[in-house]
């Protein structure tokens, strides 16, 4: 395997996993791209009840999950592969994967390649049932769909543009939202950030922008003591007057009762649903899930679509 091959699943393996409470932001690496998915009906879930009900973590750190690999000849392998519990090496494993795929009887290469057949999504796999389900705040037809996020956070940043892609042509009857953590004074001071331009209308805007404020022009947005309010806001304020915001108004709306209030609602929403990494997608107030249980960030986006039109039908 050529050493571009290499790197390229070493930034997979890094794209995969999420950024957690007590995570700081580091290098930025781009997903791969991987094939769509089809709907399938979830299994009824029959254990008892609980805020949040999760896997042990050794037992989901053993769980498998599929992934795809694209092979010398262009074709693609669908693997079954254990989520790195620190046992297992990615890189030897892309190895272990071209090798056999190369020697493959044709007829097993052709089994392997046939990305059309759908994907089974699993309960407790690809995703978490929440139990019990929790209330949303959307209009009767519309499936909520929740992202939890953290603009420091590089995986966030990573399946950004995706997002913004799927926000164009997703459903009409999806309504995303996105939600900042609130975890620590550094996370609130962001999430602040997002808050006070949302209510501005500026978010839009400027969402983007923050994203490459911190992770290419390498400026956090959040004082080096994050508890330094005062200067945590004075870097926010040179930052949006670059964009012609008064400085005026963006303080007016930074310490606005409304802001206040969305602050105090993303503090209930993370806790509500025991978010600890991030990006963690929520549909509907059910269904929990990531882009490691998903296995690539495109099939998040597959998986969150076939949960919010399985809950569309009922």
């Amino acid at each position: 395997m050529r050493a571009p091959r290499l790197v390229a699943l070493a930034c997979l393996a890094f794209a995969l996993a999420a950024c957690g409470r007590q995570q700081s932001a580091g290098e930025h690496a781009p997903a791969a791209a991987r094939p769509a998915t089809a709907l399938a009906p979830a299994p009824a879930h029959t254990g008892p009840a609980a805020a949040i009900q999760s896997k042990p973590a050794d037992q989901a750190a053993a769980q498998a999950h599929p992934v795809s690999r694209t092979n010398e000849d262009g074709s693609e392998t669908v693997e079954d592969t254990t989520h790195d519990s620190g046992t297992h090496s990615p890189l030897l494993a892309a190895v272990a994967s071209t090798v056999a795929a190369a020697t493959a009887t044709p007829a097993a290469a052709a089994a392997a390649a046939n990305l059309s057949a759908p994907t089974i999504w699993q309960d407790g796999v690809n995703y978490t049932r929440i139990v019990p389900a929790q209330p949303t705040s959307v209009a009767a037809g519309q499936v909520e769909v929740l992202e939890f996020f953290w603009y420091a956070c590089p995986h966030c940043y990573a399946i950004d543009p995706l997002i913004e892609k799927w926000k164009k042509t997703r459903p009409a009857y999806i309504s995303f939202s996105r939600v900042p953590v609130t975890w620590s004074e550094g996370h609130r001071s962001l999430a602040r950030l997002f808050f006070t331009l949302e209510t501005m209308g500026k978010l839009d805007q400027l969402h983007g922008e923050i994203f490459n404020e911190i992770h290419v022009n390498t400026d956090p947005l959040v004082a080096a003591n994050p508890n330094d309010a005062g200067e945590t806001e004075r870097m926010q304020t040179a930052f949006v007057k670059k964009f012609g915001i008064s400085e005026a108004e963006f303080k007016k709306a930074y310490h606005s009762f409304a802001v206040e209030n969305e602050l105090q609602r993303a503090d209930e929403l993370v806790q509500r649903y025991r978010i600890d990494g991030v990006p963690t997608f929520v549909v509907n107030g059910k269904y929990l899930a990531d882009v490691r249980t998903a296995g690539s960030p495109e099939r998040l986006i597959s998986l969150v679509e076939d949960l919010a039109a399985q809950e569309h039908k009922h």
